[in-house]
């Protein structure tokens, strides 16, 4: 069979941020470039922002993150580093991971992702590479990003799929079998933990992915009362029911030391 010409790459768009070295744009260019080159999939759209943090107190202080649309499938990936070679040369080797993964199971079907294989999805030591939170004093914390966006309804194996493909540090939907809100996250050292408003059992070999589920229901809650134990526990993140709507909410630390919230639309 015949195979079909490589779609040609679009140019990499970069933006930069911070004290960094005159060619950081153009090796970041390149190196995803290349990335892109790989797929056989056709990439409408990449875009890589690399930041340095003027706060010497930060270890790794260079943030490098690439946003791609591949054929209408968005992917994502986000690494922190000591330098920019480093961090652009992390953000090409995750970009390589998940536009295999995309690769390997392009069977998109009325908008839901194919069910992974048993233990496929493989971490190893990815979460050490993502950026260190800024130590901002929690009385100067504020909410300075609010997501709201209807849940997808989905398997926890497809939510898998999304949090790996986007590089999320957690995933909000709705499960498919039990339609509790829920939200899924990695748990170490290679599996993924499954919290839910009202928990409920799973049936016996329903999940591919290597899962383990929370057997406490989501604390009731409003938005300051997230922040407080957010601050207290020292989580990335928290999980609770609003105590307005009983839908899932996300309260999570940003990168820059302030808060996000990830809501259910109405």
């Amino acid at each position: 069979m015949k195979r079909s010409a490589p779609q040609q790459a679009p140019e990499v768009q970069v933006e930069t941020g911070g004290q960094l070295p005159p060619d950081a744009a153009a090796y970041a260019r390149d190196k995803v470039q290349a990335v892109l080159g790989q797929t056989r999939e056709p990439v409408l759209f990449a875009r890589v922002r690399l930041t340095r943090t003027a706060n010497p107190a930060v270890e790794r202080p260079v943030i490098a993150q690439a946003n791609l649309d591949v054929n209408g499938r968005p992917a994502r990936a986000h690494v922190a580093a000591g330098s920019v070679t480093e961090a652009v040369d992390l953000l090409q080797d995750r970009l390589t991971e998940r536009l295999a993964r995309l690769a390997e199971h392009w069977e998109a079907r009325r908008g839901r992702m194919p069910v992974p294989s048993a233990h496929e999805w493989r971490h190893g030591n990815e979460p050490t590479h993502r950026p260190d939170y800024y130590p901002r004093p929690a009385e100067e914390r504020q909410v300075v990003r609010h997501k709201s966006f209807s849940l997808a309804r989905e398997t926890p194996d497809e939510a898998a799929f999304e949090l790996e493909s986007m590089d999320y540090g957690f995933h909000l939907f709705t499960d498919a079998d039990s339609g509790e809100d829920s939200v899924l996250y990695r748990s170490e050292p290679t599996g993924y933990r499954l919290a839910q408003l009202h928990p409920h059992p799973r049936p016996e070999g329903n999940v591919s992915v290597p899962l383990t589920v929370s057997e406490l229901p989501a604390p009731r809650m409003n938005v300051a009362e997230a922040k407080q134990r957010l601050d207290i526990t020292g989580f990335p993140f928290v999980f609770f029911a609003d105590d307005s709507t009983g839908r899932g909410n996300v309260l999570y630390h940003r990168y820059d030391g302030h808060y996000g919230l990830v809501t259910p639309a109405a």
